[in-house]
């Protein structure tokens, strides 16, 4: 991780928690069971937010330390949006996709991001959007392999679009670099891929349908020390 230390130390159980809760929907084949394993999140940030005793567990006992109240409700949102992974039923349109990338890796990079001193949701929210869609777009060979097309209703035009929206939101959020705390800026490193990653998916769209969008280790690098360097994706 690029950030610096004390950075980590609060980051590392955000992320942890995002992990738990990307994975969740995809241990079992049965959406119900899914549906109880985000719910055992839920009950957590509930307790979390509430400011007392809190269950012990080796994710989320940290996470407690390192969340106030709205934290945990912002992350709430992003739990009550994945319940959308538990089902293969695709987004209906392209703004409900919009909006549970806003939730998801908007709501998580606002989360870190506060964590570390952030007042300005706004250009932390773009960014996280951008983050989101990139990673989503390179997700889509494996997510068919196991019988999930979640963008099936979106037109190759409407994704067309989505891929604009996402470079629209890449640039607020460099609009919006100054008012970003310098301490806060690390919780933006994670969206290191998405400029390439969406320049190229907009550059050329076929790709997407074919699952073809390419990453390369030595663009990858670069692209990570240009942001750590840089303090912005």
């Amino acid at each position: 991780m690029a950030a610096p230390l004390a950075a980590r130390k609060v980051l590392l159980p955000i992320y942890a928690f995002n992990l738990e809760v990307a994975r969740a929907p995809w241990v079992t084949h049965e959406p119900a069971i899914a549906e109880i394993r985000l719910q055992w999140w839920r009950d957590a940030l509930d307790e979390i937010a509430a400011g007392g005793e809190v269950r012990r567990h080796e994710v989320a006992s940290p996470l407690a330390g390192v969340l106030d109240a709205e934290a945990a409700r912002v992350l709430d949102g992003l739990v009550a949006a994945r319940r959308q992974d538990c089902y293969a039923e695709p987004f209906a349109d392209a703004a409900e996709f919009r909006s549970y990338l806003d939730d998801t890796a908007g709501g998580l990079m606002w989360v870190a991001a506060r964590a570390l001193g952030a007042d300005d949701p706004a250009p932390v929210r773009a960014a996280g959007r951008a983050a989101g869609l990139a990673a989503f777009l390179l997700a889509l060979p494996e997510l068919a392999t196991r019988g999930r097309q979640p963008l099936a209703r979106l037109s190759p035009q409407a994704v067309n679009e989505v891929v604009r929206e996402g470079l629209d939101d890449l640039a607020e959020a460099r609009r919006g670099k100054a008012r970003i705390a310098p301490a806060a800026r690390p919780a933006l490193f994670a969206g290191w891929r998405a400029p390439a990653l969406l320049a190229q998916a907009h550059a050329a769209p076929e790709r997407i349908g074919r699952g073809a969008l390419a990453e390369s280790g030595l663009r990858n690098r670069s692209a990570l020390l240009l942001a750590s360097l840089r303090g912005m994706i």
